[in-house]
């Protein structure tokens, strides 16, 4: 990568190329929603991207692995298809690679790359609303989870949280999104405003009309939201 000048479509399929081994690993190892993986603080971050705009790929290659689980959490959030999920870690490196001379480091490199995480994420729900290829789900499963102690008892977290996911799938992307981020990731009014680039005012607003629009759903399978 050193000494050589791509446009910009060529260069993005060759940085893509070359951290898609890193990012694999990655996303297998990050396969289930459990406690936060945060990356470590590291001196070496400014050093790295330094020597990365240059067009070092070994500097890059250190960035991607320290902050590959990062990335690759956020993004379940996104899609719980393995495929799917390791393409969108990749585009996130990418893109963050082509925008690097962007980042000029008055917040954290991680809190950077989780903005272009969602936005990526983003985008696909976006892709798939627009391609009208929600997954299939029946609201009639959750009256039958709902209604049999025995399957309350034994239901797996996994199980759980993909019935969950696809349920929120039934929702616009941008309901979906400020959802997500609120009441499943945990962040607060200031980090759903800092991430999506949305004002604190719509991040408040969009959350109302998206649990309403949440509740009238689950209200068609005469449940009720605990």
């Amino acid at each position: 990568m050193v000494g050589v000048s791509y446009p910009i479509a060529s260069r993005a399929e060759s940085v893509k190329a070359a951290v898609m081994d890193i990012v694999r690993s990655a996303v297998h190892s990050v396969s289930s929603e459990g406690d936060e993986i945060r990356p470590r603080v590291t001196a070496d971050d400014s050093e790295d991207i330094r020597q990365a705009r240059q067009g070092d790929s070994d500097a890059y290659r250190r960035l991607v692995e320290r902050y590959q689980n990062h990335v690759a959490q956020i993004l379940w959030r996104f899609s719980r298809d393995r495929s799917v999920h390791e393409e969108l870690v990749q585009d996130v490196f990418v893109e963050a690679y082509l925008s690097l001379n962007t980042y000029h480091g008055r917040a954290p490199l991680s809190h950077w790359l989780a903005r272009i995480a969602t936005r990526v994420g983003y985008r696909y729900w976006k892709e798939k609303a627009r391609q009208k290829a929600v997954e299939p789900f029946s609201l009639e499963e959750w009256d039958q989870v709902a209604d049999d102690d025995e399957i309350l008892d034994r239901i797996e977290p996994d199980r759980a949280a993909d019935i969950l996911h696809r349920l929120l799938g039934q929702l616009p992307p941008r309901d979906r999104l400020v959802l997500t981020m609120r009441y499943i990731e945990g962040c607060d009014v200031a980090e759903t405003s800092r991430r999506t680039g949305w004002t604190k005012t719509m991040v408040k607003v969009q959350a109302l009309r998206a649990r309403n629009k949440l509740k009238k759903l689950v209200e068609r399978s005469e449940m009720e939201l605990m």
